[in-house]
This record gives C-alpha cells, sequence and structure tokens, in this order.
C-alpha cells in the first residue's frame, strides 16, 4: 500500500464509523435526577429547549393518511441518532474559536449500574435474571471526562457523544411516534407488555444507543410500561453489523468507498478553491479541500453541530452558498458510491435482505406475527445509503434524528355476498385464494417517497404511486442481495492497490465534475 493510500485509510476508517467508545457501566436502572420524566436537564437545572437547526422532528399532523382500503400492518423505522458533540476538534483556536471543549452533556452522567457482588462471603453472584434485575446490588457511579492535565468539569462532552439536546431530540421522536401509531392511528397498543409487541435495536455505539433508549422512553414511558416489561435493545457484533454499509466485514466495499471518494476529491476540489480566501484562515491556513487537513467532511460535521447547539459559526460559514457548496462536495465524498450496483449491493443489500424477509413473515403470518413496530437506531451513512440505493435521496446530508420508514399495509378484504348452498358445497373442492395484497410505503424527512422501481402500472396501488407492492418491493430487493456476502466482500491478497485503482476509475465514471 502506497504511503498515500495508507494515510487516506487512516483519515477515512474514523470518519466512517465514527468514535468508538467502549460502554462501561454494566446496565443503566435509573437516573440520579428524577425531577424530570425526560431527564433533560440545562446546567441550571431547568428543562432545556432545543435549536431547531440541523434537525428533524417527526411530523405528526403532516402525516398523510393511508386510502381507506389498507389496513396498516408493521411499521420499520430508521431513525439518526439525537444531536451530537462533534466527532473531532476543530478550529478551536483563533480566529474561529469554536469550543475546544463542548460542554453540554449534563444529563445522565450519574448511573447505578448492576454490578456482580460477593455473595455468602464466599464467592461472587452472578448476574440476577432480567425479570428480577432490580433486586441486583447497585452501583452509584458519575461519569466524567478527564482532560490531558488531569482536570475533570462536570457537564463535558467526549468526541461524538449524544448531548443533552440530542436527548431532548431523541425523546421528542419517540413521543411522537407516540402521537401517531397509538394516539391518531390506534395501531400499537396504548401499554406495552411484551417485548413479541417490538423490536428494538442499535449499533453498538454510545450515541445510537442512548438515542434509542430516549426513544423507548418516549414511545413507552413507565406510566404506559406494564410493570414487569423491561426492553430487549437488540445490538450485533461488529461482524454482523448492517445497519451501515460494514466495510469493516467487507474489504470489498472498503476498496469501493475509498475509490469513490479519491474521484470525488479529484472532481470537487477545484470548486471547493473559491472558499479559501473566506475559510483558510479559520483551519490554520490550510486550502478547503475533501482530503484536505481537516477534510472538508470534518468541516461541515463541525459547523453543523456548533448550529445545532447555539454555538456561533464565522460569518462567513452563514454565507450564501459557502456550507451549501461543502455539503454537495461532501455528500459526493460519502455517498455517490450509491449509484453504483455493486455498492448497494454490499452496502445496503443486507439490511434490506432482512427487512423485506420481516415484512414477508408479517405478510403471510399476519395477526401470529405480532411484531408491530421495529425501531432501529442508526447513522447518517444508513440513512443517505438506504434512500440513495432505493433512488430517493434528496443530495443533502441526514438531519439530526431523520428517519427512513417503511410501513407495511394490506388490502382490506372486501365485503362478501352470502354463498348460495352450492356454492358453499362447491367452495369445499375449490383452493383458497391467494392472500390479501400488500403494500410498502416509504417515507423520508416526513415526505412520502414514490419508489421508481414500482413507478410501472401493476407494481403499485393504482392512483398511488408511493404504495408500491409488496412483490415489486422484494424483487428489487432480491437483486440487491448478494447470494453469498461474504464471498463478494473478498478481494484477491496482493491485488489491494490494484484494485483501489480500478475503483477509483470506474467512481471517476460516476461522479461527473460540478
Amino acid at each position: 500500500m502506497s504511503p498515500r493510500h495508507s494515510s487516506l485509510l487512516v483519515a477515512l476508517l474514523p470518519l466512517f464509523y465514527g468514535v468508538l467508545i467502549l460502554q462501561t457501566y454494566a446496565h443503566t436502572i435509573g437516573e440520579s435526577d428524577t425531577r424530570s420524566n425526560m431527564g433533560i436537564w440545562g446546567a441550571n437545572g431547568v428543562a432545556g429547549k432545543a435549536p431547531k437547526k440541523g434537525h428533524v422532528p417527526l411530523d405528526v399532523d403532516g402525516y398523510p393518511a393511508a386510502p381507506a382500503e389498507l389496513e396498516l400492518q408493521q411499521v420499520h423505522v430508521y431513525v439518526r441518532h439525537g444531536e451530537r458533540a462533534p466527532v473531532g476538534i476543530r478550529m478551536a483556536g483563533p480566529p474561529a474559536n469554536l469550543p475546544e471543549h463542548w460542554m453540554f452533556c449534563h444529563t445522565a452522567r450519574e448511573f447505578r449500574a448492576a454490578v456482580a457482588s460477593v455473595a455468602s462471603g464466599d464467592s461472587f453472584s452472578a448476574f440476577p435474571p432480567i425479570q428480577d434485575e432490580l433486586k441486583a446490588e447497585e452501583l452509584r457511579v458519575r461519569r466524567v471526562v478527564e482532560r490531558p492535565d488531569g482536570t475533570a468539569a462536570v457537564g463535558e462532552c467526549l468526541l461524538g457523544e449524544l448531548t443533552d439536546i440530542g436527548r431532548e431530540s431523541t425523546y421528542n421522536f419517540g413521543s411522537n411516534l407516540r402521537k401517531l401509531y397509538i394516539d391518531r392511528l390506534k395501531f400499537l397498543p396504548d401499554v406495552v407488555r411484551s417485548n413479541d409487541e417490538l423490536y428494538l435495536r442499535s449499533t453498538n455505539m454510545p450515541r445510537t444507543i442512548e438515542s434509542l433508549q430516549q426513544v423507548i422512553h418516549g414511545l413507552y414511558p413507565v406510566s404506559k410500561s406494564a410493570a414487569d416489561f423491561v426492553p430487549l435493545l437488540r445490538i450485533r457484533n461488529g461482524k454482523d453489523e448492517n445497519l451501515f454499509g460494514n466495510t469493516l466485514a467487507c474489504k470489498r466495499l472498503e476498496v469501493l468507498q475509498i475509490g469513490f471518494a479519491q474521484a470525488a476529491a479529484a472532481a470537487w476540489n477545484s470548486t471547493l478553491e473559491p472558499l479559501d480566501k473566506k475559510l483558510s484562515k479559520y483551519i490554520g491556513g490550510n486550502p478547503v479541500r475533501l482530503d484536505g487537513k481537516p477534510r472538508a467532511s470534518g468541516i461541515l460535521d463541525t459547523i453543523r453541530a456548533a448550529d445545532a447547539h447555539g454555538v456561533e459559526v464565522p460569518p462567513e460559514f452563514k454565507e450564501e452558498g459557502v456550507l451549501d457548496t461543502i455539503e454537495k462536495a461532501v455528500v459526493t465524498e460519502w455517498f455517490a458510491g450509491y449509484r453504483s450496483e455493486e455498492v448497494r449491493r454490499l452496502g445496503m443489500g443486507p439490511l434490506l435482505s432482512d427487512l423485506a424477509r420481516k415484512m414477508q413473515v408479517k405478510a403471510e403470518k399476519g395477526d401470529a406475527d405480532p411484531t408491530k413496530i421495529l425501531i432501529h437506531s442508526t447513522h447518517d451513512t444508513c440513512l443517505a445509503g438506504l434512500s440513495n440505493t432505493l433512488d430517493i435521496f434528496d443530495e443533502k446530508w441526514p438531519a439530526f434524528t431523520a428517519a427512513v420508514t417503511f410501513e407495511l399495509f394490506k388490502s382490506r378484504q372486501p365485503a362478501t355476498p352470502p354463498a348460495s348452498t352450492w356454492q358453499s358445497l362447491f367452495s369445499i373442492f375449490t383452493p383458497a385464494q391467494g392472500t390479501s395484497e400488500h403494500y410498502v410505503r416509504v417515507r423520508y424527512q416526513n415526505q412520502n417517497k414514490p419508489l421508481p422501481l414500482c413507478a410501472e402500472e401493476g407494481k403499485h396501488l393504482p392512483g398511488h404511486p408511493e404504495f408500491c407492492t409488496l412483490a415489486a418491493f422484494r424483487e428489487r430487493v432480491k437483486e440487491l442481495t448478494p447470494d453469498d456476502w461474504e464471498a463478494e466482500c473478498t478481494f484477491v491478497p496482493g491485488n489491494k492497490e490494484k484494485d483501489r485503482e480500478a475503483a477509483q476509475a470506474a467512481a471517476a465514471l460516476t461522479i461527473a465534475k460540478p
């Protein structure tokens, strides 16, 4: 591997996966501050109000009702985590003077953690079964961020950590799910009693895990949960993760993504060059480039995080076209790969295959499958990858708490006239007709998104192109599902450099100069 490619890989990996932080407490069973049902408090102990910039709340009032002939069966939600601190320290010195230490994490700094204890004085007791968990011995701890000089400040965020505002927005997302699917549509039960009724999953990162906890609390607060109900939060091992394009487990996907990143830099860096006069002074005199120091994606990340928390940014970033140009370049770098069928198969194929399989099970079993809502707490890369793969991407970086939602409907059985005696007799020998037609509606950023894959007549509900037949949806997903994902993910040892050069050349054909 050449030094240039090696340094590029080192620079990209933290961006692809964020900052992996080990969650050191065993199980959070309560937050120390009981003054709020939400646990959302500012530094002064009063409820904070989240800025709306960079945040997309779930719109309950604007949700369009389905046609009367359709009945909702199942909902799959893929939601980006809430507002967070930036994943790196950038522009902290003069003249930008953005925070080096982000003091937006006062909430949930105390935990009561379940711990193993010495029982009977001679051996460690095992963790109790989940139904007895509240009887476990507890250890009260407070978590703080230690700085290199050994000092620690209460309320400081780790890099990439979910902030108080992020906790509030994800709680509100869950609360709005409740308002929509329980209060308005009467689809979900008012009180949750079993994990058979809902499916909860997160990537193995603190900000998505904590976001999902807030969503759960908003959807089913303690007052709306059975006394013995303990939600199961599912997390997969890294090698099995499919809630984003898994370049750690799929080396061929890594090669392709780096090729697209290099092709994007070649296409867009000249367009970014005019921004140097405005912005270079804020990044140590360095040029604004996709592969620069800092990378353009890092600049965008920091400015978006600052905006989300009401932190003042340099005036040049507010000028018309500045952030838009950076965003277009960064979106191309990260997501143009999903215009490629191979990247779609390797990156989003496993996720879509899981989704389609679960919908088919629900369609076949009906009420025998009790799962009505599946909530996945994930990342911007998942939302952009999904929407791009389905050809509905808006070419914008996904906002905090933005969501892609897949709703499964079935056509209601039409009323039939009473059968005659002869019809009833002969029906014994007549094969049963197929099950009701099922449809999939996709929503992104609070909007219905008709899928191009089912635009043809017969592949959607007549007069309603946003309702794709489940059959047409599954047909396209089958094309996107590798027969042997692991085999397609491999590359010939020793040809990595050649593969990357070929990937960059192929990507250059896809990425047009701006």
